[in-house]
């Protein structure tokens, strides 16, 4: 017989994953409890404490917004994780020494996962790119490609070696990397090495 918090503690899990999967970023405690209809915030903790003991989900409790599932957590709602490296970090501002060699891997849905296209996740550092709203600290899903069309945001490789993430434009005579934010000027290069387009984001620090 399955126990009445365990039916409730797999509820609050199926929120927090539909949530991220429509919005990109996990509801707050007060928006988990009014879901599953729970008043009392202290509840919702105390599910989420014992979510977050038994593997289930991985929390800061600094936050309000950061729970992501584990890979068991997405397990234990009927969900098959795929996992995809994570290499660090990445600037959207000035152009920063790119990181290739994976810290860790990161929990998506098979239906994110492409079979033929490798996906890889960074962190962006910087806010040149707030008006297509990436913001500071969010982590963007990239599908590595070498080549890119004109208004696509890409993780981008410069002459000397430096990675950023920036909107891509081929134009006559160089290639213009532009930033999404009105006060920064764009990044004019003769060549540039494309390691790869921005497909999705993910923030757990709001």
């Amino acid at each position: 017989m399955v126990k009445r918090t365990d039916t409730r503690q797999i509820e609050v899990l199926k929120y927090i994953y539909e949530q991220v999967e429509l919005k990109g970023y996990p509801p707050t405690v007060r928006e988990i409890g009014k879901a599953v209809d729970l008043s009392s915030t202290s509840t919702v903790h105390g599910h989420l404490a014992r979510l977050e003991k038994k593997g289930l989900i991985l929390r800061d409790p600094t936050k309000p917004r950061a729970i992501e599932l584990t890979a068991d957590g997405l397990e234990r709602i009927g969900v098959k994780p795929s996992v995809i490296p994570m290499l660090g970090v990445v600037t959207a501002g000035e152009p920063i020494l790119a990181v290739e060699e994976a810290s860790d891997f990161f929990p998506l849905p098979p239906d994110l996962v492409a079979e033929e296209n490798a996906l890889f996740m960074l962190t962006i550092r910087g806010e040149s790119m707030i008006n297509a709203g990436i913001l500071d600290g969010d982590q963007v899903i990239v599908r590595k490609q070498s080549a890119a069309s004109n208004g696509d945001i890409v993780i981008a490789m410069t002459d000397e070696d430096e990675a950023t993430c920036k909107r891509f434009f081929k134009e006559t005579d160089h290639i213009r990397l532009q930033p999404e934010n009105d006060a920064l000027d764009p990044i004019i290069l003769n060549n540039v090495s494309i390691l790869g387009k921005v497909v999705g984001l993910y923030r757990n620090h709001i």
